[in-house]
């Protein structure tokens, strides 16, 4: 009667787990022979139990990811309250954190079976992480390609050297444990310049069509989600698996203990897949506001003059400069919602210098500019920069520095040359040379092909005077010091 008495209530799912953990641990130590009730609780958690487990754990976890966009379905506000998180998180996320922590308490009560648990917690992690990285790239891959960002963030060289910039690290740091403000803003304007320009580098004058970018913002609204839901669940996993003994017994042989250590080992590499999936998500939503920029501004240039006639409707803002600026408001307003105040910034911040390096840079490819047309650059880059300012509440003065550039161009060619002497070298060589070039295209009166070409080379020389004056003056210091 009472072996039929508990094998009911463990049919029920409600074992009386404190019964058979003394009933366990009795006939341990007791002599070789084994009672009529641990024979049975061998037999049914060995047979059933384990079974029953695994039967109802795949039920909760396919109840919400068996569904048509797993990505779509975030936790209720209680869920999130309860949990204290402050982002949405993805209802699977939370159900298989949920169906872990079961699994957990299961072999916390039954200890000589914990290697059975953990395996079956490695089986429904491994089966989410699929899930998960499937998801993934339902949003990024389309026809068997990914989009530029996606492609971006795969790459190892571009993804390594993104992590390795100062604005990645410093998104882990306590803002108290950071560098000071003067050598914080030297760290990260370093930091933008190496990225933009590796990005320009990779790109080059590629323009890029839509179908290669997320024009839906729901779909970097789901990206922001799964984000936040994989950092978050791998460290809820680290925190489980971190106290975890490398056995359950200390009587197991050495064939078990190694068994236990590839478990755990296997349960590491699980919580590191789901960082990685967080981190490349991120990225990717990093990149893909980038790409945005180059899809847009790219062609601003390349599209054709700029030698139009001073009206009121000149006056307006480039078409491409509205698209882009209306997108970038969208993609502010859902990772707003959905990111953490750090990793939004770590998508904006640095936005301004990208954007002028293409907009410098697309000076080679006008055909001519007029004054009317340089105001117009001048307009478009105020309204991008206004833009920005309002999303990052900072000056964007890597614009003013764009801006600049194309007031260049009210001058003749002498006069710029007379400017670079008077100002000193403010931009590189090649912008120097696509400016002065612009200039003879646009411009009447400039002279031949061989007074252009000696406006070159005086260019040249000016550059280089300059820059070894700034090396004396250096070395001057250093010797005074």
């Amino acid at each position: 009667k009472f072996i039929h008495t508990r094998s009911c209530c463990l049919l029920r799912a409600e074992p009386c787990f404190q019964l058979m953990s003394l009933s366990l641990t009795h006939t341990h130590t007791a002599q070789a022979k084994q009672c009529q009730l641990r024979t049975f609780l061998t037999y049914y958690i060995n047979d059933l139990f384990l079974s029953q487990v695994r039967t109802e754990t795949n039920k909760e976890i396919e109840a919400v990811t068996k569904v048509s966009d797993p990505l779509k379905i975030l936790a209720s506000a209680d869920t999130m309250k309860n949990l204290g998180v402050q982002r949405p998180l993805l209802q699977s996320t939370v159900v298989v954190e949920k169906s872990i922590q079961d699994l957990m308490s299961l072999m916390q009560d039954l200890s000589a079976y914990s290697n059975q648990f953990l395996e079956m917690v490695c089986d429904k992690l491994k089966e989410y992480k699929e899930i998960c990285n499937a998801a993934y790239r339902g949003i990024v891959q389309c026809e068997e390609k990914l989009t530029i960002s996606a492609s971006w963030a795969k790459d190892e060289d571009i993804s390594r050297l993104l992590q390795s910039l100062p604005n990645w690290a410093s998104m882990t740091q306590p803002r108290q444990l950071r560098q000071k403000r003067e050598e914080e803003e030297d760290f990260t304007r370093a930091a933008f310049a190496k990225e933009s320009e590796v990005l320009t580098g990779n790109l080059g004058d590629k323009l890029i069509p839509q179908n290669e970018i997320l024009r839906d913002v729901s779909d970097l609204k789901s990206l922001a989600n799964l984000q936040e839901s994989m950092e978050w669940l791998a460290t809820r996993l680290r925190g489980f698996f971190s106290n975890l003994p490398l056995s359950s017994d200390a009587q197991v042989n050495s064939e078990n203990v190694r068994s236990r250590e590839q478990i755990l080992q296997t349960l590491t590499d699980l919580s590191r897949s789901f960082q990685d999936i967080a981190d490349r998500c991120l990225l990717v939503l990093h990149l893909e506001v980038r790409v945005h920029c180059f899809h847009y501004l790219i062609p601003l240039a390349k599209q054709g003059n700029y030698a139009i006639v001073a009206n009121a409707a000149s006056m307006d803002y480039d078409p491409l400069v509205v698209k882009l600026n209306k997108d970038i408001s969208a993609i502010e307003e859902v990772m707003g919602a959905a990111l953490q105040q750090h990793k939004f910034q770590y998508i904006f911040e640095g936005l301004g210098h990208l954007i002028s390096c293409i907009l410098i840079n697309g000076a080679q490819y006008f055909k001519r500019i007029s004054e009317s047309g340089i105001k117009k650059m001048c307009r478009n880059i105020f309204v991008l920069q206004q833009n920005l300012t309002n999303i990052t509440m900072s000056r964007e003065a890597d614009l003013d520095f764009a801006r600049q550039y194309y007031e260049m161009l009210y001058n003749t060619a002498d006069e710029l040359l007379n400017l670079v002497v008077d100002q000193g070298v403010r931009y590189t060589e090649l912008e120097y040379i696509n400016a002065l070039s612009l200039l003879h295209r646009s411009q009447t009166g400039v002279g031949d092909l061989t007074v252009q070409n000696m406006r070159l080379q005086r260019l040249k020389e000016i550059i280089c005077e300059q820059a070894a004056i700034k090396q004396a003056t250096k070395d001057k210091k250093i010797t005074t010091v």
